[in-house]
């Protein structure tokens, strides 16, 4: 069983997350190819694409947005995602464990919640109009006066599959989007089958070689192992330099460890961060706690190498780089024409 170095995994994981150089690709074959893109809120994963896609405009991510073949909604690890509708249709039910594990973690020591019949309510409610979650609370405030709204509210967005609504704000939706029942606002049904075997594959494509634990920490979905078990037929494996065995499905991009990686822009959020449970192919131990935040938010960092070696910012229109230690002169000039670059095509 060949062995990969932890560089041949940084570069198999920069290959796959098309940061080893700008493709001429769509927006939408970008989004699928990477597995989707965390979107917390709206701006990151337009700098994500720009940092991946050649020539990449907003437009035509908010035109694919606008034609509904492009969506944000809660789906891996139960956070908010930018994801194909094919892929989201796809994955949703597969999903559904995570999301309600996430419900019952909130919700189990606080009241016993009536959840099919909040979410048949909820979207009773949502096909009338889109509209903001706030008014969903509301809505359940009126009909259950003696039980917490909020709860209720996260009880529904854990269970009824949902997209945002967006409109014509810059970054495509408002802090305030408003919310449809995903089979009505796509007109179309989601996948019947439940299995989350695609969803591995998928994940492979995109962040492989990698564990069941990988995979776990990325999805959130549990029983990782039985999953890859139960596919290693149609998959390759190989060892790492701790002897531990990965996953990859065949034919997928292993660039040689020496291939030359240039100096990238990372927006917060970016799953290229957080797809693995042991995340030094991407950024070593020590820089760990760097980017540690009490919100859990995930900060702008920017790659030199391929690994992650600092934090970056848009401070007054003007690009703000925090190194982890002393760059050479030639990545810090990198870094800072990167930054010039994103704030031109910001301005544009």
């Amino acid at each position: 069983m060949s062995v990969l170095t932890l560089r041949a995994l940084n570069r198999a994981a920069l290959a796959r997350q098309m940061l080893l150089e700008r493709e001429k690709v769509s927006p939408l074959v970008a989004i699928e190819r990477i597995a989707g893109m965390q979107a917390q809120v709206p701006k990151p994963p337009f700098i994500g694409l720009w940092s991946r896609v050649a020539n990449f405009d907003r437009e035509d991510l908010r035109k694919l947005i606008a034609q509904r073949k492009v969506i944000r909604a809660t789906m891996m690890r139960g956070t908010l995602h930018l994801l194909s509708t094919k892929d989201f249709l796809a994955w949703r039910k597969a999903l559904q464990p995570v999301l309600d594990e996430g419900r019952h973690s909130i919700t189990k020591d606080a009241m016993t919640i009536d959840v099919e019949g909040l979410a048949a309510k909820a979207r009773t409610f949502f096909d009338k109009e889109p509209r903001p979650f706030e008014a969903l609370r509301e809505h359940l405030a009126e009909l259950f006066p003696d039980t917490n709204a909020r709860l209720m509210a996260y009880a529904v967005r854990m269970h009824l599959p949902l997209v945002m609504v967006p409109d014509d704000s810059t970054w495509s939706w408002p802090s305030d989007s408003a919310f449809a029942v995903a089979e009505t606002y796509l007109g179309k049904s989601l996948g019947k089958s439940s299995s989350a075997n695609e969803l591995v594959l998928h994940y492979l494509a995109a962040f492989g070689p990698a564990t069941p634990a990988d995979f776990q920490s990325w999805s959130g979905l549990k029983g990782a192992r039985a999953l890859f078990d139960e596919l290693r037929p149609k998959l390759v494996t190989y060892r790492d330099d701790r002897k531990r065995e990965l996953f990859d499905v065949r034919g997928a991009p292993l660039p040689d460890e020496d291939t030359p990686a240039p100096v990238r822009l990372l927006p917060d959020y970016d799953s290229a961060r957080l797809g693995w449970a042991d995340r030094k192919r991407i950024i070593a131990d020590e820089h760990l706690p760097l980017v540690a935040t009490k919100n859990l938010r995930v900060p702008a960092t920017f790659l030199v190498d391929g690994y992650v070696a600092g934090m970056w910012n848009i401070v007054k229109k003007k690009f703000v780089m925090t190194p982890f230690g002393k760059l050479a002169k030639k990545d810090r000039d990198a870094v800072e024409a990167e930054g010039d670059a994103l704030l031109k095509w910001s301005a544009d």
